[in-house]
């Protein structure tokens, strides 16, 4: 595709990141949400509106491209309703997304990146992140 464009990676190579590329490829999915935690960890910068990058799919393949549209930062307590539905995995309440998302983020795989001092509150910030498929 393009080599100068970065990597960009959701959630974990197997099923789920399949699902969400899935989810993607079919209009469905619009957002995604990542923990501050993980740029301040990674010291990497937050995405910014027209920024690009390469989808990478499971076997490490590039799959398409996608650009920004929006950034947010909020307490996971103030997730709207409206990027919740808009991560198309099927929810239909901020309860819902949130139990989804708090189950991703207390896994052993994210705990191991995280650091086991890590507390996830409703203070907890997240990037709420807005994109569209353009190749």
């Amino acid at each position: 595709m393009n080599a100068v464009l970065p990597p960009v990676e959701f959630a974990f190579p197997g099923s789920l990141r399949d699902s969400l590329i899935s989810a993607i490829q079919s209009g469905a999915k619009t957002t995604t949400t990542s923990l501050l935690r993980e740029y301040e960890i990674e010291d990497e910068p937050l995405p910014m509106v027209g920024q690009r990058g390469v989808v990478i799919d499971s076997e490490g393949r590039e799959s398409f491209v996608i650009e920004t549209t929006g950034v947010v930062t909020v307490r996971l307590g103030d997730v709207p309703l409206e990027h919740a539905v808009s991560e198309g995995e099927g929810y239909e309440s901020v309860a819902q997304w949130r139990a989804g998302h708090s189950e991703f983020w207390s896994s052993a795989a994210m705990r191991a990146e995280l650091g086991s001092d890590f507390e996830l509150t409703d203070d907890s910030l997240v990037v709420l992140e807005r994109f569209v498929v353009v190749r």
